[in-house]
């Protein structure tokens, strides 16, 4: 029997999982689970690198306990943020892309290129966080002097393990400074921001091997985890997928980017798929949620949440993608300045919460059918919100598809498919 690791970190937890083929069918075994989770340091929010670096060994070794013979592992991220490297030394801290550190440089980054060639470049929607934005802060703060390097955390992180500087497709979409008609970084661009060229080298697509550790082989998955999740779901033919998470990645396979005036007007993005596009959408997703409960009634069951969503009779919505909810200090206080007026119960907040995010779903749909020029009849979700079936149902109300709703961890899934399948 041959088995393969899968580890998938997000925002606010990481996970180990094993797996094999057995019958024909790939089974999965959770080995083990860390938290995750920015930091604030210094007035910024970062991520602890170390820390993950450190899970990252420790559910390997989990591993290997109970499996002794591994043949190789994968790793996988959110997108868009990165470490820098001198030679061999990290440039700390490794800033979080909810930190608001770029605002005051994306004036000057459209005065160079204006956002419109930006998309025609690359297809990448515009969001304050992306890539291109956090270099160019970098750039202008000094932080690239002598660096030789930079790498998506996934990449970091099996540099960290394997000693081997690689850079993988999917992932490098999130920058915003991926050619959409080429697959490789766009040096036109980087150029003309002053980014220096050697930080930009050759992508490397998934199923690659990057090295070795401890005598397991190290290999590219889609490491961006919406691309590795797209791969994990069982989709019957081509359909809208909906990666439910801390973000809610809303999308349809597509042979091409969509480059054209309507998609950058709607600010869809296009990201690297495993031999297609991702033609797509963030929508702000259980971030919503999340932080609602923190704030509201921490440590609350989600079950019990969920039945007073539905007890609620508050029946105001906001608009989900709105920026003041990206980071706001209060949650709470976020929903109150968007409404006529506030709820009277939790229930209520996260009642808002949950058909907002159903009228954002629907409302991005039918944006996405008319760039496409096509209809779709099925919505397959994944991902942790898939659990949620008075979620799943508001969302069949509001955009009439039919949607399946599979609670399944899609993105170690689809990371273990690449790992087996290369």
């Amino acid at each position: 029997m041959k088995y393969y690791l899968a580890i998938d970190i997000g925002a606010s937890s990481g996970r180990h999982i094993v797996g094999w083929k057995e019958s024909g069918e790939l089974r999965t075994e959770e080995v083990y689970r860390f938290p995750n989770g920015v930091q604030e340091q210094n007035g910024h929010l970062v991520w602890d690198v170390e820390a993950l670096f450190r899970h990252v060994k420790a559910g390997i070794d989990a591993a290997r306990e109970k499996y002794s013979s591994i043949e190789s592992l994968s790793i996988d991220t959110w997108g868009v943020d990165y470490v820098l490297l001198r030679g061999d030394e990290p440039v700390l801290p490794c800033y979080a892309y909810r930190d608001e550190r770029t605002e005051a440089v994306i004036p000057s980054v459209h005065e160079k290129i204006p956002f419109s060639e930006l998309y025609r470049h690359t297809g990448c929607q515009f969001q304050p966080f992306n890539t291109i934005y956090q270099l160019c802060d970098d750039l202008a703060h000094g932080r690239l002097e002598g660096v030789t390097d930079f790498l998506m955390l996934p990449e970091y992180l099996m540099y960290r393990l394997t000693g081997a500087k690689t850079r993988e497709y999917t992932n490098a979409t999130t920058t915003g400074l991926v050619s959409a008609e080429t697959g490789e970084f766009d040096l036109a661009l980087t150029d003309a921001l002053g980014l220096p060229r050697s930080l930009f080298p050759k992508l490397h697509q998934p199923g690659e091997r990057v090295g070795s550790y401890e005598g397991i082989d190290v290999v590219l998955c889609a490491t961006h985890d919406t691309g590795s999740a797209v791969e994990g779901i069982p989709m019957q033919g081509n359909n809208l997928y909906i990666s439910s998470g801390t973000w809610s990645l809303l999308g349809i396979k597509t042979p091409k980017p969509l480059t054209d005036e309507a998609s950058a007007a709607a600010n869809w993005s296009n990201e690297g798929g495993v031999g297609y596009n991702r033609y797509q959408k963030n929508i702000m997703g259980m971030w919503l949620i999340n932080r609602l409960r923190d704030e509201l009634c921490p440590g609350k069951p989600f079950g019990d949440i969920v039945r007073e969503a539905q007890e609620s009779r508050f029946d105001s919505t906001v608009n989900a993608n709105d920026p003041a909810f990206l980071a706001p200090e209060s949650m709470k206080a976020a929903f109150d300045a968007a409404l006529p007026r506030s709820p009277q119960c939790e229930g209520g907040y996260f009642r808002c919460a949950y058909r907002s995010l159903a009228l954002c779903y629907r409302d991005a749909i039918a944006e996405l059918e008319r760039n496409t020029g096509k209809k779709y009849e099925f919505l397959y979700i994944v991902g942790g919100g898939a659990k949620n079936q008075f979620l799943n149902d508001l969302t069949a109300e509001a955009t009439g598809k039919k949607v399946v709703a599979l609670p399944i961890e899609a993105t170690a899934l689809g990371n273990l498919k690449i790992q087996t399948e290369r």
